[in-house]
């Protein structure tokens, strides 16, 4: 027998591996397979196994199988397929998506330096700005460096040639070092009774006379009522030694032996759980989707419903339907580690067969909560992008919470996905509806529902009999010239906040940038403060004193005089929410304010103590980014600040004018959703924007009749898929030349696609790397699947490889980006 097996890497090649007969009641397809690669041993995945290979010749036998069990299937290896195709990846790059990170065994090649003869050979270098040198210089300082350290370093991949011929001069030595996954079944000593009660009691007296701390530690096991305890918990708990236990052990008293620990990652944020009873609007949704379960039918629903019109509970009864069924549930939530509040209500209904996944949790604990899915004792997931990929079997329903945020697509690492789309196909190919929610749906979703793609279902009111908020626009530029302003706070919301505070109710201040000054300026010579690897300023924290970029996380030192021409006329511009927090700090003495953005809740369950503070009234004020626009709802929480509705909306993005509505929609409906009304004040430079008005007048449906407009006229998403081409190197003009290149390959297909020219990317330098994009539109008209548009970048790609000097350049495929900065 054979296995066909594809590898984590960018190549969409197959490889045929012989199966050890060992080793064939295992491999099997959706294992993974231990497999020499090279002089490289790897991890790949079986995709085919078969007797009938198509050349025999220099076929490598598989080394090992590393699972129990398969982690797909070929029903979801059609989903990762569909995957690597419409993403443009390759099959490898889909699968990794599948095993939680860490789990992957592999060669790591080593570099070991002779450093005496390394500074021997730099000497005699005469091209001192040489690879060669480069290398030469590294090694003289260090004994041992990795292969791909050295490679970041020297900022160039192809080095094999240099080393080959340096270690040939007795430079230094290459080692291949096979490393072992870097998570683990964690395993713990655990204690137990090993003897009938009746039979122990008749050790008391001997023990009580000669060892007071071996009773202590049986009496501590009787009271367990025969059930095995951690060793390390009695021994802290009975502050006895390991001699102790050693000493009953022989005794036969007890039995140690070692078990699996469950690593199980549990937010610090509570609350009770309440019996709530559906409105009949609810209970009309329910009821539509209940049926599709029950059925197994798949059907895309979109579900409109208005910032505490009760989505959340809609969910669970779904949840709820699909358990009851013996099928299982997927919910899907931006940024999990923001939204602690919906994960406690899930486990106050479904206890531990909830199981959450995000990139917060530790390795250990992401990697037991995919074992559990896995063996099927957790039938409930919930997670942020990731958690699509999770090993849910029968799977009920999928839910996509807040459906319309960016946090959805992978920005980082090919497939470059969106889970809220991946979520449709995965419901298709499982047969189970898939429900979008939110209060301000995507342009492109809403445009499906109207269609007719989507089915469309609507909670237009609040539960309860609570009133949306009410929402006010101050222009702070009339009001500095009326002089009503406090720095960056117009007087009015500062009125606004006085008065709830009195009243013992909550605040959230939100200002979408973090830091304390987001530009350091110089007025002589009129430059800015920017990073040295991005072309984007540079941001001051105060709490810290540095400067810090964030896009790379470079920090410097904050200067004296401008770095540029030596005055000491510099300036700090632009407000981040340090500046807020500072600045309310000032305006109200003794009141309890909280920040809340990426820099102050880096340590874990930091959320979720803040928010169970002002939950219970312990903090008055939050000040935070877009995290505070997410999945917050408490009853006290009845004014809103916004300090300028300005900064998203001003970004040279297509998208620009429906995120602002977005956040601005999102954060105002965390506002006075109880009895008492909420109230929201947002400033503004511009307050006769569009989409403003639209923010003012709570009106979605405005808002997108205009939108759709527009993207109609310029041919954006809905009515084209746009993919966007991207090429980056530390070395310019290489980065510029590929594209170049690329475009030539490209522009053969632009009967069928509109193309545009090669170009600097907005944000043209970024952590080092230079910056070119070309946007490509494919109308949905003429190519609905998107078919041409894939075939045309595969076969550009091809030939690009085959032609260009810059082959070594990275290529970056983004189809349906979120953002074309």
């Amino acid at each position: 027998m054979y296995a066909e097996i594809v590898f984590p890497l960018p190549f969409r090649n197959v490889f045929t591996y012989s199966i050890p007969e060992e080793l064939e009641p295992f491999a099997k397809t959706g294992y993974r397979a231990l497999v020499p690669f090279g002089k490289r041993t790897l991890t790949g995945f079986i995709v085919n196994t078969t007797s009938t290979p198509q050349n025999i010749d220099k076929i490598k036998p598989i080394t090992d199988i590393l699972d129990d069990e398969p982690i797909f299937n070929k029903k979801t290896l059609e989903f990762y397929e569909w995957l690597s195709d419409y993403y443009i990846s390759s099959l490898g790059e889909a699968l990794k998506l599948a095993v939680p990170y860490g789990t992957e065994i592999e060669t790591k090649r080593k570099i070991l330096s002779n450093m005496n003869v390394s500074t021997e050979l730099l000497r005699s270098e005469k091209n001192k700005d040489s690879i060669k040198a480069n290398i030469l210089k590294i090694l003289s300082e260090r004994e041992e460096i990795n292969f791909s350290y050295l490679q970041k370093l020297v900022k160039k991949k192809n080095i094999y040639s240099t080393l080959r011929s340096l270690e040939k001069s007795g430079s230094l030595n290459i080692l291949d070092e096979i490393e072992e996954a870097k998570v683990k079944v964690k395993k713990a000593k655990f204690i137990k009774l090993n003897k009938t009660i009746a039979e122990i009691y008749a050790y008391f007296p001997e023990l009580e006379s000669r060892s007071p701390k071996q009773v202590k530690i049986i009496l501590e096991l009787i009271n367990k009522k025969d059930k095995s305890v951690s060793l390390a918990e009695i021994l802290k708990k009975t502050e006895a030694s390991q001699a102790s236990i050693e000493s009953l052990e022989k005794k036969g008293l007890v039995k140690i032996f070692e078990k699996e620990v469950d690593r199980r990652f549990s937010e610090e944020f509570k609350e009770e759980h309440v019996k709530l009873i559906l409105t009949p609007q609810q209970q009309i949704i329910v009821d539509e989707i209940s049926e599709k379960i029950e059925q197994g039918i798949f059907q895309p629903h979109l579900l409109h419903g208005v910032t505490g019109s009760g989505k959340t509970q809609v969910y669970i009864e779904l949840i709820s339907k699909a358990l009851s069924l013996n099928k299982s549930a997927m919910i899907l939530v931006p940024e999990i580690s923001l939204t602690p509040q919906i994960t406690s209500r899930l486990y106050n209904n479904f206890g531990n067969q909830v199981s959450v996944i995000h990139s917060r949790m530790s390795l250990g604990e992401r990697y037991d909560s995919w074992r559990r899915i896995l063996k099927e004792k957790s039938k409930v997931v919930i997670g942020a992008r990731s958690a699509l990929f999770a090993p849910l079997k029968n799977i009920g329903i999928i839910v996509v919470d807040e459906e319309h945020d960016a946090s959805y697509k992978q920005f980082e690492s090919a497939p470059k996905y969106n889970a809220r789309d991946a979520a449709i196909i995965l419901a298709r190919i499982n047969n189970c509806p898939v429900l979008l929610g939110s209060a301000t749906p995507s342009i492109e979703s809403m445009h499906n529902a109207k269609t007719g793609k989507y089915n469309l279902l609507n909670l237009p009111e609040r539960i309860d009999n609570a009133k949306l908020p009410k929402i006010s626009l101050v222009n702070i530029s009339i009001e500095r010239k009326k002089k009503k302003m406090e720095n960056i706070f117009s007087k009015n919301l500062l009125d606004k906040i006085e008065d709830r505070l009195k009243k013992k109710e909550g605040v959230i201040i939100l200002q979408n940038r973090r830091g304390f000054s987001t530009q350091i300026y110089c007025e002589d010579c009129t430059e800015i403060e920017t990073c040295d690897n991005c072309s984007v300023p540079m941001v001051y924290h105060i709490n810290q004193n540095i400067l810090q970029c964030h896009y790379c996380g470079l920090t410097k030192r904050v200067p004296n005089a401008c770095t540029n021409c030596g005055s000491l006329s510099i300036k700090y511009f632009g407000t981040g929410t340090e500046r807020v927090e500072d600045e309310l700090e000032f305006y109200f003495p003794g009141v309890k304010i909280k920040r809340v953005d990426s820099d102050s809740i880096s340590r874990k369950s930091s959320l979720s103590k803040i928010l169970l503070e002002f939950g219970k009234g312990e903090i008055d004020i939050l000040v935070g980014t877009q995290m505070v626009s997410k999945g917050l709802d408490f009853p006290r929480l009845t004014l809103v600040g916004v300090i300028s509705a300005e900064t998203t909306l001003w970004l040279p993005d297509f998208r620009a004018d429906e995120r602002t509505f977005q956040l601005l929609t999102q954060v105002a409906g965390r506002a006075g959703r109880s009895k008492v009304e909420g109230e929201v004040i947002i400033q503004t430079q511009n307050e006769k924007h569009f989409a403003l008005q639209k923010v003012l007048q709570n009106d979605y449906q405005g808002f997108y009749q205009k939108e759709i407009i527009d993207r109609e006229r310029f041919d954006y998403p809905p009515f084209s898929r746009v993919c966007l081409i991207e090429t980056k190197d530390t070395n310019e003009d290489k980065a510029k030349g590929a594209l170049i290149d690329f475009h030539k390959e490209l522009i053969n297909y632009r009967k069928w696609l509109k193309i545009s020219p090669p170009a600097s990317a907005i944000i043209a330098r970024l952590k080092g790397n230079f910056r070119f994009q070309i946007l490509i539109k494919s109308p949905r008209n003429t190519d609905p699947g998107g078919k041409i548009l894939r075939q045309a970048v595969l076969k550009s790609f091809v030939e690009f490889n085959r032609k260009s000097r810059y082959r070594d350049v990275k290529l970056i495929f983004d189809v349906d980006p979120q953002s074309i900065i």
